[in-house]
């Protein structure tokens, strides 16, 4: 900050110094916010990153541990069908059934409706099952639960140890029909000497196991999804999987090459996403247990942001300890500063008070002098300012406004046509142009001296003034003529506008002195058109129409041709 320094020689002279002073409370202030700043916020990101790998290590070990828990679930779920399916294969019905299809002809090779009917009512009792259906050993339908018996899911040959554990698994998929994810498992049928007579399948419904995927009545911080081989998904424990895209075919192929190991990928809600994968045994899919980062460092964010707001507190307490300490010091160099910088910018200063008898009081007082001095030589010029600018006011009315009528004179009427004929061009605003002339003002001049003449023109300008509209232009053209612009007036409402003008002109008469005399108008219209040249052009026709208003005995509106 540099000072300038002032004194009085005793003759009227200023003497002064200058040096250079360094702000003792912006010192102060900078001490103590870095004082505060630097430790506080060291710690605290050491701290929060030490936090941060915290959350990393708990978010990888709670996916490994979703995801292989799923995994069970899901693999003691398809047990647990597996063996339902066991116990329904080996009821006699099923049995008895197939060997009575051997002896039905190929055409009506559907089972008989008992049967059928047995498996309706087993299919009402299992709730994951969707549908049953049962096939002879060559793989044809014999009956199901349902109206048409699927397609067969049987391979060619069972294993030689059919009885134990025979079982086909197709892959999951989703059915777009039921509106579910599905899986069909077959088991064999077999009969009592344990060969195999023909199978049973089932098509189960996959969100069944949406339950064991929730992990408690507590809600689960981890998406759990399965997902069929293509990366489809198929189940999820937040419930419908409509906002769920599938996942990229390059990260699904490494999470399921490296099974249990986490990953940063685009998750199933298009989100970053650190993500596990587990293969549960028995089902061609993909168990990935995800979260996202947005979650898991929801809580850091938190307290991030409180941390940042208690540094700022922390700064701020210091802060105003330091600008207190500080403030007691420099106060009088501040009021001297701002003081100055108001002379500079124009503004009166107000005169400072310090008693001190120190540096910075001599200062202050030297500066109230050369201030006061400014104050009156400001005073000064302002007043001849304000002279100059009345004077020029006055000169611009003079020039712009008709001595006699008060109205615009033809200088700004002029002006103002020129306008309103350049934003006919741009915005194609028309307007209508009045040229008006008194007819017998002449003869009133001879009869009443030119005195009387001056009266009837003010009182014809008046009564213009007082018909049109505010935003319309009213000028004094010459001698007795006058003319109005009227923006935004069709050529019919201005011949409306012109003959009110003329009959309110026309009756009963006009009072000039004592004597009511007649005067009359003549008025000529024109509207401004594409073809004008420019503003003279339609002045042009609006004369020409009040001349040929004059010539056919005045007193009357004409419009131009």
């Amino acid at each position: 900050v540099t000072v300038e320094s002032f004194g009085d020689d005793g003759a009227g002279r200023f003497t002064g110094t200058r040096q250079t002073l360094k702000s003792i409370k912006s010192n102060l202030l900078a001490f103590a916010v870095l004082a505060t700043l630097i430790p506080s916020v060291g710690l605290g990101l050491l701290s929060f990153l030490r936090y941060q790998d915290v959350i990393n290590d708990n978010a990888r070990q709670e996916l490994r541990a979703a995801a292989r828990d799923a995994s069970g679930e899901l693999t003691q779920w398809l047990r647990e069908r597996v063996h339902e399916l066991r116990a329904l294969a080996a009821a006699n019905t099923l049995s008895e059934g197939l060997g009575a299809g051997d002896r039905l002809s190929a055409s009506t090779r559907i089972g008989p409706p008992d049967l059928a009917l047995y498996l309706r009512s087993v299919d009402d009792k299992l709730d994951p099952v969707l549908e049953l259906m049962l096939f002879d050993a060559s793989g044809a339908a014999i009956a199901g639960s349902g109206a048409t018996p699927g397609p067969a899911v049987q391979p060619s040959t069972w294993p030689a140890a059919a009885a134990i554990d025979g079982i086909v698994v197709a892959p999951p998929r989703f059915d777009p029909v039921r509106a579910t994810a599905t899986v069909t498992v077959a088991v064999p049928v077999l009969s009592p000497r344990n060969e195999t007579i023909g199978a049973l399948a089932a098509v189960l419904d996959l969100s069944a196991v949406q339950s064991r995927l929730q992990g408690g009545a507590l809600p689960t911080p981890v998406e759990l999804a399965l997902l069929a081989t293509d990366g489809t998904p198929l189940v999820s424990n937040r419930g419908p999987i409509a906002d769920l895209k599938p996942l990229d075919p390059t990260a699904l192929t490494l999470l399921r090459a490296q099974p249990g190991e986490p990953m940063t990928l685009v998750g199933l809600r298009q989100r970053d996403a650190l993500a596990v994968a587990d293969a549960p045994r028995g089902l061609s899919l993909v168990v990935v247990a995800e979260r996202d980062h947005a979650e898991m460092f929801a809580a850091w964010l938190q307290l991030l942001q409180l941390f940042v707001l208690l540094v700022a507190g922390l700064m701020l307490l210091v802060g105003v300890v330091a600008y207190w300490m500080g403030r007691s010091i420099v106060t009088p160099l501040n009021a001297l500063t701002a003081a100055a910088g108001d002379v500079a910018r124009g503004k009166r200063s107000t005169p400072l008070r310090d008693e001190s008898a120190d540096e910075i009081g001599r200062l202050t007082r030297v500066f109230n002098l050369m201030v006061e001095r400014l104050r009156r030589s400001h005073a000064d010029v302002e007043a001849a300012n304000q002279a100059l600018r009345d004077q020029n006011e006055l000169l611009e009315t003079l020039a712009t406004t008709d001595s006699l009528t008060g109205l615009s004179n033809r200088k700004r009427f002029d002006q103002r046509l020129a306008v309103q004929f350049a934003r006919f061009r741009e915005d194609r605003v028309t307007f209508a142009l009045l040229m008006i002339d008194i007819d017998n003002l002449k003869a009133i001049n001879a009869d009443y001296g030119r005195v009387a003449g001056d009266e009837v023109v003010r009182k014809v300008a008046a009564i213009l003034h007082q018909t049109v509209r505010p935003v319309d232009q009213v000028a004094r053209f010459g001698g007795e003529s006058f003319v109005a612009l009227l923006p935004d007036v069709p050529v019919d409402a201005a011949m409306d506008i012109a003959e009110r003008i003329r009959s309110v002109v026309d009756a009963p008469g006009l009072l000039v002195g004592k004597q009511t005399t007649a005067v009359t108008v003549s008025i000529g219209v024109a509207q401004s058109r594409d073809g004008d040249d420019g503003p003279e052009t339609i002045v042009f026709r609006a004369d020409h129409a009040l001349h040929g208003a004059q010539r056919a005995g005045g007193n009357r509106v004409q419009s131009a041709m």
